[in-house]
């Protein structure tokens, strides 16, 4: 169908939608332009292609980095209400605690966070002078 979205699998469709992934876009994002394919395409895709599989992952594991990166950007941006700022970046925390698990799960600790000091400045910036978050 000219002009349509493009559902024919391909390795260059498909590097640039996982490049876009990585970055931490959603797949809806990605998939909104008329030049990717649709939402049910890739996960048709998911299905069929075993190569695909394996790409996919990869990016959707390298979006949490992106995300992590993100969230220091939302820490440091005053402009914004405290409490959104905690929204957002709590949001993003948790979709990276899921996708990297070994990296940025929940884990018990002494104090601060030795291996995930990036995580750890971040829930500091957020907080007030006095050491507690804003409620």
């Amino acid at each position: 169908m000219p002009g349509g979205r493009p559902s024919k699998y391909s390795k260059e469709l498909t590097a640039r939608l996982c490049a876009q992934l990585a970055q931490g876009k959603s797949l809806r994002t990605v998939c909104k332009p008329a030049s990717m394919p649709s939402v049910a395409t890739v996960f048709n895709w998911l299905g069929s292609k075993p190569e695909f599989v394996e790409q996919y992952e990869k990016a959707k594991a390298e979006s949490a980095d992106a995300m992590v990166d993100e969230m220091l950007d939302i820490a440091d941006d005053l402009d914004e209400h405290a409490q959104s700022r905690r929204v957002r970046i709590d949001t993003r925390k948790w979709i990276a605690s899921k996708l990297k698990p070994k990296r940025y799960g929940d884990r018990i600790t002494h104090s601060g966070d030795d291996e995930h000091p990036l995580i750890t400045r971040i829930e500091t910036v957020i907080r007030k002078p006095d050491g507690n978050t804003d409620a």
